[in-house]
This record gives C-alpha cells, structure tokens and sequence, in this order.
C-alpha cells in the first residue's frame, strides 16, 4: 500500500492529483480517464469526480493497487 503524507498547510489532496503523485497514472489526462471510466474507488465506493478531496484516512483502489491518505 502506496501512502500519501499531507503536508501541514494541507486538509486534502484531489483524486486526479493523488493518482500522480503516487506513480498509478503518468499525467493529469490519464487519471481523468481512469477516474471518469469508473476504475478508481475511494473507501471501497466508485468516485468518477477527479475533484474528489481526499482527507486523512481515506483509502484509493486502482487496478489492485492501494493508496492511503494520512496527515
């Protein structure tokens, strides 16, 4: 399980955005791709919004993969 730290100044990191920084997509078009193709879920439940903030605790699916947000 892939994890993404917070930074301080933050409460949330988008959808779109965690995707990258995790390494799971290679740009902000492809993971707007994968997300609207319904293959991206957020705490077990399909998310199509690439907007979608992500706070501490929050865990991401995609193709296997898992990302957990903390702070």
């Amino acid at each position: 399980m892939e994890t993404i730290k917070l930074r301080e100044t933050d409460e949330f990191i988008k959808l779109g955005q965690a995707l990258k920084f995790a390494g799971l997509v290679e740009s902000g078009v492809m993971a707007k791709d994968v997300i609207q193709d319904g293959m991206v879920s957020v705490n077990g439940e399909i998310d199509t919004r690439r907007g979608r903030k992500l706070y501490a605790g929050d865990i991401v699916q995609f193709e296997g993969q898992e990302i957990k947000i903390e702070k």
